[in-house]
C-alpha cells in the first residue's frame, strides 16, 4: 500500500474540506501526511477548520475509503496527479479552484503540446458536426503537438473525440464520474480507442455517479487544461457556454463558429462573439493566426509517417505495401488470403496498426492506408 497516496486521496474525502481549504491545510502543516497526525486542538485553530472538521480529520475514517481507492488505482494501472506533483498539469495550477487530485487512464502527456478544448451542444446539427470534423482534420495537417480536450458527452464532444481518433490526434476526455465506468455507455468504444493516444481524466474517485453537478464541475477542468477553447455550436444556454465563461475567467483564448441568426443552435456562439467573449473563427487557420501558432509544413507529416513505417515489423510493412497498391482498400479476408495468414492474426495486427494511425477501418471490414 502506498501510504503517501493514501493520505493524498484521504484528504479529498474529509467532509467540509474542499480543494482550497485542503491546500491551505497542507501549506499550514507542511505536508499532506501531517494533516492526519496533527492533534485536534491544533487543527481546530487553523483558519476555516474549527471543531467539527478537526474531529472529522482525527477520526481518520476517511483513510479506510482511501485505502480502497489505492487498491482500485493499483489494480487498474491508473495514473494520479496531486497538486504538488511535478506531473500535475501546470495550466491547471494557474487556476485557483483547480482540483487537488486528478486520476487518469491512457497515454497522457499533460504538460507538453498545444491543448485545444472543443465543446458544444449535445444536440449537434449536421452542420455543427461537419464544422467540428473539418476543424480537427485541418488541425491534424497544420499544427504539430496538438491535443484535443472535450467531455465525452453526446453531440459536439463525442464528434471531436472521434474526429481526433480518425486523424490520429491525441484526445483527452474529461469525465464527470470515476474511472470505473464510461458515461454514456454508448461512447465506450471511442473511449477505449482514445487510450492509445490521449485518454481519460477526472477529479472523481471510483463509485462516483455521473450526477448533473459533476459535469458542471468538470467543465472547469476542460477550461483550465486548454490553451484555447473552441465552441463549435451552442444554444442560448448550456454547458458549452459555462465552459466558455470559465475559460474567460481563466484568461484563456475563446473562439466560436458563427451561425445564422435564426438558428437555435447558433445562438450561444453568436452571443459569445457579439459580447466579445469569443473571437469568430471559420477554420483552423483562423485559430492559428489568432494564437500566433506556426502552421506546419505538410512535408513534415510525411516524415512522421516515414518514421512510423520504419518502426513496423516485416509483416506490417507488407500489409501497408499491399494496401498502398489498392487505393480503394481491401477487405479483411482478402488481406488474410494475400498474406497467407489466419484471419484472427491479421485482425489483431490491423487493429494495432489502426492504433498507430497507419490504417483506417471502414464498414464491412474494409481497410485503407492513411495518406
Amino acid at each position: 500500500m502506498d501510504d503517501l497516496l493514501k493520505y493524498k486521496i484521504g484528504i479529498t474525502f474529509i467532509k467540509g474540506v474542499g480543494n482550497n481549504l485542503a491546500k491551505n491545510l497542507i501549506a499550514y502543516l507542511g505536508g499532506v501526511e501531517a494533516v492526519f497526525f496533527e492533534k485536534q486542538k491544533n487543527l481546530a485553530k487553523i483558519p476555516g477548520i474549527g471543531e467539527v472538521i478537526s474531529r472529522e480529520i482525527v477520526s481518520q475514517d476517511v483513510l479506510h475509503r482511501a485505502e480502497e481507492e489505492v487498491e482500485f488505482i493499483q489494480k487498474n494501472k491508473i495514473q494520479t496527479y496531486f497538486f504538488t506533483d511535478k506531473l500535475y498539469p501546470y495550466r491547471l495550477k494557474e487556476c485557483n479552484d483547480a482540483p487537488i487530485m486528478l486520476y487518469s487512464k491512457g497515454n497522457l502527456e499533460l504538460n507538453n503540446g498545444k491543448f485545444i478544448g472543443v465543446v458544444g451542444t449535445r444536440k449537434a446539427t449536421e452542420t455543427g458536426k461537419e464544422n467540428c470534423k473539418s476543424f480537427i482534420s485541418e488541425l491534424a495537417y497544420s499544427l504539430p503537438n496538438v491535443i484535443i480536450i472535450s467531455g465525452l458527452a453526446y453531440g459536439i464532444d463525442i464528434c471531436a473525440h472521434k474526429a481526433s481518433v480518425d486523424t490520429t490526434i491525441p484526445t483527452i476526455g474529461v469525465l464527470g464520474h470515476g474511472l470505473d465506468r464510461i458515461y454514456p455507455e454508448s461512447h465506450r468504444s471511442t473511449a477505449v480507442k482514445m487510450l492509445q493516444q490521449g485518454g481519460l481524466i477526472t477529479e472523481f474517485v471510483s463509485k462516483t455517479n455521473p450526477d448533473k453537478q459533476n459535469f458542471v464541475m468538470r467543465n472547469r477542468i476542460i477550461a483550465g487544461l486548454c490553451d484555447a477553447l473552441v465552441v463549435v455550436e451552442s444554444a442560448g444556454k448550456g454547458g458549452a457556454l459555462i465552459t466558455a465563461e470559465i475559460s474567460n475567467d481563466y484568461n484563456r483564448d475563446v473562439f466560436a463558429f458563427p451561425g445564422r441568426i435564426t438558428d437555435e443552435w447558433s445562438k450561444g456562439c453568436n452571443m459569445l462573439i457579439k459580447s466579445n467573449k469569443a473571437s469568430l473563427i471559420e477554420s483552423a487557420d483562423d485559430l492559428l493566426k489568432f494564437m500566433n501558432w506556426e502552421k506546419e509544413d505538410i512535408s513534415k507529416k510525411t516524415l512522421v509517417q516515414t518514421s512510423l513505417f520504419q518502426d513496423l515489423s516485416d509483416e506490417e510493412k507488407k500489409i501497408v505495401g499491399l494496401l498502398r497498391q489498392q487505393p480503394d482498400g481491401l477487405q479483411l479476408n482478402e488481406i488474410a488470403i494475400q498474406n497467407a495468414t489466419p484471419v484472427s492474426k491479421i485482425s489483431s495486427m490491423l487493429l494495432e496498426m489502426e492504433f498507430k494511425g497507419l490504417l483506417k477501418c471502414f464498414p464491412g471490414n474494409l481497410y485503407r492506408v492513411v495518406k
